[in-house]
């Protein structure tokens, strides 16, 4: 079996994590420069990851503000005690918990961020329910979120394949996974309506994950541990390396003819305010 399609190890692999992986730095820099820094404001990070942009926050806003840190991965939370400790930061509190159900007060924070959190949850509308109900009025909600045409090259890549192998249903299901995870942008504007969020400002862009060939961008370490373990379960078992195969040789040919083959990565970041 291909080496890639392997379980990735995501509980040992925290000790070598980057301080600022490459994949969140481009939602990150565009998230921490529209965040309106204030004395004595409580904030709330979704999502914390290993600490970014968790730790730049509380370090940027000062021991005057308290910040929450919220996120499932109990591996993490260790990891982000570790530098909170190291670095002698006071005004963190973490939380182990998925977003859906946040344990805090109603009205009680006055900053909300979320650096590609949001996409990972399990329920999007349930999160920004939550999001609202303990936002204050006129409270800054900032998040970023890649959009559906995210890695459009493999998608495009995978549909041909599929209908090629006459896999109709594994088609539909794939198309059913991107709008979970990356719902189009309208709909997220209206949710944020719905729940009492204004929008200050939406801004787009994009980056591109180039490699030389596909077998170096399956064998990529974030490739596998984001993204190849829910391209799987979109297949039959007994077809995962097949498609791959496919997919890897595609790819690998296109590299010959182009000199590259590349990833792209549309993205969005909301700047919202509680009314």
């Amino acid at each position: 079996m291909k080496s890639y399609l392997n379980e990735f190890k995501m509980n040992e692999m925290i000790d070598v994590l980057d301080e600022l992986p490459f994949w969140s730095a481009p939602f990150g820099f565009k998230l921490l420069d529209f965040i309106n820094y204030k004395k004595n404001i409580t904030a709330l990070d979704i999502g914390s990851g290993t600490g970014f942009p968790l730790i730049e926050i509380a370090m940027r806003l000062g021991n005057s503000s308290k910040v929450y840190g919220i996120d499932p991965w109990k591996e993490v939370l260790e990891r982000i005690r570790k530098k909170i400790n190291y670095y002698e930061i006071n005004n963190v509190t973490l939380i182990e918990s998925s977003a859906e159900v946040i344990p805090l007060d109603d009205e009680s924070i006055d900053l909300i961020t979320s650096n590609n959190g949001i996409n990972n949850v399990t329920d999007i509308d349930k999160v920004i329910s939550e999001c609202s109900r303990i936002m204050k009025k006129d409270g800054q909600f900032v998040f970023t979120m890649n959009t559906e045409l995210t890695m459009i090259e493999f998608y495009t890549q995978l549909e041909s394949i599929l209908n090629e192998m006459k896999m109709e249903s594994e088609v539909k299901l794939m198309h059913q996974h991107i709008l979970n995870k990356r719902p189009p942008i309208k709909n997220i504007l209206s949710l944020l309506n719905k729940y009492g969020f204004q929008i200050k400002d939406l801004e787009q862009a994009q980056f591109n994950y180039r490699f030389a060939d596909g077998t170096s961008m399956f064998n990529h370490y974030f490739i596998r541990l984001a993204f190849i373990s829910s391209w799987i379960k979109l297949l039959p078992e007994d077809k995962v390396e097949e498609i791959f195969d496919k997919i890897e040789t595609r790819f690998n040919e296109q590299s010959i003819k182009y000199g590259e083959i590349k990833l792209s990565v549309p993205y969005a970041v909301f700047n919202t305010i509680k009314m």
